[in-house]
């Protein structure tokens, strides 16, 4: 069992990374403004189902495969960097009309694809978890794989819950706007392109952050 102490140092160390801007909440935020409330928790699922195989990597020593094979981290940050870009590629070549008649179930699997693969192709994420975790497990305090379960639940747990906050907030925002203006005005179709184009932004500069850091 892990100490209180290191337990609370642990949790303000997770709360402090999920509070710092980074590709995941501005995934999650752009997708929620530009897709509505459930396409972000759907969104928020799907990253939160990345990093639960991230923490099971990085008890399986992917991290270190990564730094021994640098190779291979580039070609996992260039393949998450053209997903994103294709993407944001087809988000451009599809008229406002069309998206609004795609089927929820393909909304939703999309969605979820979306945020799972954004956040499993992005290596630091697996690094993130194989230097955070190891520096709370001791063997004094009992098995570290049962450390190392509680640990990575937690990890996965308050991630989603910041995540689904970020889309809480991001749609209470458009709510907020969405009362301001009539459905079929010109000044309507230009916030929905606007909401297009601010996810092609993100999904873009979270792609050059892949490429160049």
């Amino acid at each position: 069992m892990i100490e209180p102490t290191l337990f609370s140092l642990y949790i303000g160390a997770l709360v402090t990374v999920y509070l710092s801007p980074g590709p995941d909440m501005a995934l999650v935020l752009a997708v929620s403004t530009s897709q509505g409330k459930r396409a972000g928790i759907n969104t928020a699922t799907g990253i939160a189902a990345a990093r639960t195989l991230h923490v099971v990597g990085s008890g399986l020593g992917l991290a270190v495969l990564f730094a021994n094979y640098p190779y291979l981290q580039s070609n996992v940050r260039v393949t998450g960097a053209a997903y994103l870009l294709y993407w944001a590629w087809k988000i451009m070549q599809t008229p406002l009309i069309q998206c609004k008649t795609v089927t929820t179930l393909s909304l939703t699997a999309n969605d979820i694809k979306r945020g799972f693969l954004t956040n499993l192709l992005n290596p630091k994420a697996v690094f993130f978890c194989s230097m955070l975790l190891p520096q709370f497990t001791s063997p004094s305090q009992g098995t570290l794989l049962s450390q190392f379960l509680l640990l990575g639940s937690v990890l996965v747990s308050v991630g989603f819950l910041f995540d689904t906050s970020y889309v809480f907030l991001a749609d209470g925002l458009i709510k907020r706007l969405g009362n301001k203006m009539n459905d079929g005005t010109r000044f309507s179709l230009h916030v929905e392109k606007g909401r297009n184009w601010l996810l092609i932004v993100v999904l873009s500069g979270v792609a050059a952050h892949l490429l160049l850091n």
